[in-house]
């Protein structure tokens, strides 16, 4: 994954949701240690944290999304397309999954 991927995720979070006194869990992936995923958080106000190496209780949240993505949406269809496959998963995140 590119710097560039989760900086366009935090602006349209911050873009749309508005957040304020938030914080950011992510893993040690590259793309959230960067200099730019930092500067860009603490412009818009949004705390990064990192959990500890090894740990698989940082990432239980997360896991449980995936979980639910994969058992609801994935499991249950086939994509003809890629773009089918991403029109699909992104309905699922932002009309029912975020709305909850």
């Amino acid at each position: 994954m590119r710097t560039e991927v989760v900086l366009d995720a935090l602006n349209m979070a911050v873009a749309q949701r508005k957040p304020r006194r938030v914080i950011h869990h992510s893993d040690h992936g590259c793309q959230y240690t960067s200099f730019a995923f930092g500067r860009r958080c603490r412009e818009v106000g949004v705390r990064p944290s990192r959990g500890s190496v090894g740990d698989a209780y940082d990432n239980a949240m997360c896991e449980s999304f995936f979980a639910s993505l994969e058992c609801e949406l994935l499991d249950r269809r086939r994509f003809r397309t890629q773009a089918k496959a991403k029109l699909a998963a992104f309905q699922y995140i932002e009309g029912f999954y975020n709305s909850r």
